[in-house]
């Protein structure tokens, strides 16, 4: 069994201050992989005071310095990003094939994404040629507490730190005690690329710990969440006694929209997003909304297209889908595919239980319900697992008041030859996010969404100011 039990503050290696192991699951076996400690206040303190006293010599080192180490560390991520795959499966079950490529390459192409934007960054700027001795400075916002979740781990930690080490901030991060692997990993890797010391530091916790004591500092200046809504909104409740910015990247009911004209392929493009990574993704699109005319027969599709999926161990090679991440998020999914079909939704494919053949992991059958109406629990829920509710719809209009009936606004997806009508409903959808028949967002597309999916944007040149004040100054 691995031991993690240090964490990373002021540029070394450092035992906590007390004893709080914690195993970390492998969720293809229900086995206990590794074990880390969980902080305790001492440890959160020692770590922000680290960044504190790293701030300003951070923040007047020179962009080109600054793109230097993170050009260095790229590289010394992709040496490592098999490693990484490997890391995330074990951790938190996405299978090693896709571990490999989707999960930890995400952390490459936000990398790259974070350099780029960079390069082209002016961080002092005229306020215009009506003024010219005026100047706009962006300057870092100073200490940043960065909590990650388990789903996507490289994906969120790599979105986080870039910016905020391009942006001039040093850093406290407090990844998910669930899959706290793949950060300890990066770790090493940011001690390896020669950041000055306390400008990235690491703690494990959870959420009522470390998470809580980050949120609450008075020498953190801000808070960047990613999970659920809930922790999102405790985390916005302890930030306001310190008056700190806080950014979130919440959940996400995704509706998918079909209408009777789109590609032979868009049922099946939609069901195979949805249950991409176990349908562990905040994006997922989880409602599928389909044209009356043609639902019967996306229903019909919908179905095949999960029958032919196989379940199987994340560390098997393959196309497969994985375990969920825990017994906690097992329980739930179970629970909520009884209510739907307690709640009057047909059950068309999957189920409760485990797939055949597999007793012991936390496996999900993938799922597919039609007959769907938006006021059902698993049309209102994130259920943060592979379920697919399916949803007739009659017109247009009738389409966008579906799609906009939810708490959530992240992220929405249209498919429909016309292109006048995908236009027109990208812009009346309540969404950070719209993908059009299929086509996925280009690298630096700022990702958030509306409404209890948050706040502030990730990626490109947004996720850059978040990480940064505007000072106005005159007589230059």
């Amino acid at each position: 069994m691995l031991d993690k039990r240090k964490f990373y503050i002021n540029g070394t290696w450092v035992s906590p201050s007390k004893a709080n192991d914690l195993e970390v699951i492998n969720p293809s076996d229900e086995e206990a992989c590794a074990v880390i400690s969980l902080g305790d206040q001492p440890d959160t303190d020692r770590a922000v005071a680290a960044a504190r006293a790293a701030f300003e010599p951070w923040m007047a080192t020179p962009k080109s310095v600054r793109l230097v180490l993170m050009e260095k560390l790229a590289v010394i991520y992709e040496a490592r990003k098999d490693e990484m795959g490997a890391a995330i499966s074990l951790e938190m079950g996405a299978p090693i094939d896709m571990a490999k490529a989707s999960q930890a390459g995400a952390g490459s192409a936000h990398m790259a994404d974070a350099i780029n934007t960079l390069r082209g960054f002016e961080f002092d700027r005229m306020l215009g040629g009506h003024a010219p001795n005026d100047r706009i400075l962006m300057e870092p916002i100073g200490v940043v507490g960065l909590i990650t979740p388990w789903n996507w781990p490289m994906n969120q930690v790599v979105l986080k730190v870039l910016p905020a080490l391009a942006a001039g901030c040093t850093m406290v991060l407090k990844p998910s005690e669930i899959a706290p692997l793949s950060s300890y990993l990066f770790a090493e890797m940011m001690g390896e690329a020669g950041f000055p010391a306390g400008v990235f530091n690491m703690v494990n916790g959870d959420g009522p710990g470390v998470g809580s004591q980050l949120s609450a500092h008075k020498d953190v200046d801000m808070i960047s969440f990613t999970g659920s809504t809930r922790a999102g909104i405790a985390i916005t409740k302890s930030a306001a006694s310190t008056i700190k910015r806080v950014a979130l990247e919440l959940g996400g009911k995704g509706a998918n929209i079909i209408f009777a004209d789109a590609d032979d392929n868009a049922v099946a493009r939609g069901v195979r997003h949805c249950m991409g990574n176990t349908g562990q993704s905040c994006n997922a699109p989880t409602r599928m909304l389909v044209q009356r005319k043609i639902y019967d027969r996306a229903v019909e599709m919908a179905a095949e297209t999960v029958n032919s999926m196989s379940v199987a161990p994340a560390g098997q090679r393959g196309g497969h889908l994985g375990p969920v991440v825990s017994e906690l998020q097992f329980n739930k999914i179970q629970d909520l595919i009884e209510v739907g079909i307690k709640e009057g939704a047909q059950l068309v494919a999957g189920g409760l239980g485990r797939p055949e053949g597999l007793n012991r992991g936390y496996f999900v059958r993938p799922t597919v319900f039609s007959n769907v109406n938006n006021n059902m629990t698993i049309a209102r829920e994130e259920i943060f697992g592979p379920i697919l509710a399916m949803i007739p719809f009659d017109s247009e209009e009738d389409a966008v008041q579906i799609a906009n009936d939810t708490p959530y606004g992240l992220t929405d997806y249209v498919q429909t030859s016309d292109a006048a009508r995908a236009q027109r409903v990208a812009r009346r959808l309540r969404a950070g996010m719209v993908e059009i028949n299929g086509h996925s967002r280009a690298e630096g597309a700022p990702f958030g969404g509306y409404k209890q999916s948050g706040n502030g944007r990730e990626g490109g040149v947004w996720g850059l100011e978040d990480f940064l004040e505007v000072k106005s100054v005159s007589g230059w």
